[in-house]
Parts: structure tokens; C-alpha cells; sequence
């Protein structure tokens, strides 16, 4: 390259890195068929996230049924996002999404996309290959796959498909999160932070495959520790799955969904998703090991 050459291409760099830099991050949510409550689910996750002007969100809301309207023609670009947050849950009798946007999705996430499974989306799709891959761990029997439990020095524990019970929760709790490792995404946060009334997941099952345990949480049932954040390295892409963030019928403003501790994971959460920096200080108001940090009512579209 010429040195005038150099020297432009030095300056049209230095110009346009700043706009670069500060591009939003573009974010899909997928809502729809779920036995939680996605309408609301989705305006909190939006009254969240929107407020920190870090992303720009747009929402694709999947027909509840094979035979509604629009099922046929509901296909998510998720090529224009540089994450997805899934939240649809069949569970409650909806359907698998169609081949095509399995297969769109699935091509996402290997070309390097990252996805935010939200609580009610890890329990869907067991049916779904590479859909299991993707979360690790989920809602299933206990013939599905492997479970991971925590010991108290802090090292997983394998248990075979088979053994133990299949997964659940049962009553929502407050619980102290205790990081395992340190994850860009809990950088400077404290070892250990109260959230209140969480559902732990005991048994989560699947095939555990390029998974990194983040956090876990005592589950008073069992006596026993269990993951409550993790991520899954699929193909080029990046999965972070979480048990926080339950939103259930008659739901308003629950304060799990204002923890501090809960809405600071996920814009950070986001951004590593995104493969962006990490830019999201830790704030003044962030739970510590012995106090929850509830914050005022999130605002709603």
C-alpha cells in the first residue's frame, strides 16, 4: 500500500471507529406459545434492556398454533440480529417452531450468533436435536440426559441419565448466587449476591456438551446445589441460558424481574452475546451475599 494510501485508509479508521463502536447491538426477541407469561415477559425484558440505549429491539411473536394465521409465513430473519432472546416454551401445548426457522436457527447460531435462552425457553423443544445442544441443560425426565449438580468446593458433579429425579424447582426461593470461575460477563461483581424468589432448578438434564457452569444456587428440597447461569459454545456462536427472570400468570411487577443483581447480568450478558466489550459498570445498588437489591417498577410500552 502507497504511504498517501496508508495514510487514508489510517484517517477513514480513525473516523469511523467511534460510530462503530457505538452501534447498537441489534436484538430479537421470540415470543409467543410459552406457559409463562410472554406478553408481559416480553415488556420487561424491553423496559430492562431498552433504557440503556446499548441495543435496539425488535420482537417476532410466533402464531400459537400450526393452524392460526400466519403460521405459514412466520419466518424470524435472525441473520439481521446479533442476538436472539427465546422465550417460546411448548410446554403449555404449543407447537415445535417450523423446519425452516429450526434450520435458519440453527444456521445462526453456528456462523457465530448468540442467543439469550429466557427461563421458559429452556424448557422447550426436547424433540429438537440441536436445539438441546445449543441450551446443555433443560427442563426434561431424568432419562433424558446427564444432570450437573455443584459440590460445596465448587466442582460439578455428573449425574447419568437415569438417576435422580427428572427436573424441577418447586418453591420459588430467595437464594444467594454464587459465581463459579470468572466469566467477562460477572467481571467485578462480588463472589456471592442475594436475588429474591427464584425458581433452582434441580435435575436439569441434556447433553451437558461444551457447557461452562457460571453460577448455582442452593435448592432447599434436594439439600443440594444446582446451575443457575450457563453458557454452550455451538459451532461459532455463544449461548447463555439462565434460570432467573420467571414471569408467571398474575404477574405485574415481580421483583425478581427488579433485582439489581438480575438486570445487570443481563444487559452484560447481552453484550457478550454480541461479542462486544463489556461496558456495564457494576452499579452502586448491586446486591451483596446478605441483602437483595430491589429497584423501582420497570417501565412498560
Amino acid at each position: 500500500m502507497k504511504p498517501k494510501s496508508l495514510l487514508t485508509f489510517v484517517l477513514f479508521a480513525l473516523l469511523t471507529w467511534p460510530a462503530l463502536a457505538a452501534t447498537p447491538i441489534r436484538v430479537l426477541i421470540v415470543d409467543g406459545f410459552t406457559n409463562h407469561n410472554g406478553p408481559l415477559t416480553t415488556a420487561l425484558i424491553r423496559g430492562m434492556i431498552e433504557p440503556t440505549k446499548l441495543f435496539t429491539v425488535d420482537v417476532s411473536t410466533a402464531p400459537p398454533k400450526k393452524e392460526s394465521p400466519g403460521w405459514d409465513v412466520w419466518r424470524p430473519k435472525f441473520s439481521d440480529y446479533d442476538v436472539v432472546i427465546q422465550t417460546c416454551n411448548d410446554i403449555g401445548g404449543g407447537p415445535s417452531w417450523p423446519r425452516e426457522v429450526q434450520v435458519a436457527f440453527e444456521d445462526f447460531v453456528t456462523k457465530g450468533g448468540g442467543v439469550y435462552v429466557w427461563h421458559s425457553g429452556n424448557n422447550a423443544f426436547p424433540d429438537w436435536p440441536a436445539y438441546n445442544d445449543m441450551i446443555g441443560l433443560g427442563w426434561r425426565k431424568k432419562d433424558f440426559g446427564v444432570a450437573l449438580a455443584v459440590g460445596e468446593d465448587g466442582a460439578l458433579i455428573r449425574i447419568p441419565a437415569g438417576e435422580g429425579e427428572n427436573t424441577s424447582h418447586g418453591p420459588r426461593v430467595d437464594t444467594v448466587v454464587k459465581r463459579l470461575g470468572d466469566h467477562p460477563i460477572h467481571a467485578g461483581l462480588p463472589r456471592a449476591w442475594f436475588t429474591p424468589d427464584i425458581e433452582v432448578y434441580s435435575y436439569a438434564r441434556g447433553p451437558a456438551k461444551n457447557l461452562t457452569v457460571l453460577s448455582y444456587g442452593f435448592h432447599p428440597k434436594t439439600a443440594m446445589n444446582w446451575p443457575l447461569e450457563w453458557t454452550v459454545a455451538y459451532g461459532q456462536g455463544r449461548v447463555y441460558t439462565s434460570t432467573f427472570g420467571h414471569v408467571w400468570k398474575g404477574d405485574t411487577q415481580p421483583a425478581r424481574m427488579r433485582c439489581a443483581g438480575l438486570q445487570t447480568v443481563v444487559v452484560r450478558a447481552l453484550e457478550w452475546l454480541a461479542r462486544r466489550d463489556i461496558t456495564t459498570p457494576v452499579p452502586a445498588d448491586f446486591p451483596t451475599a446478605t441483602a437483595a437489591s430491589v429497584r423501582g417498577e420497570i417501565p412498560l410500552k
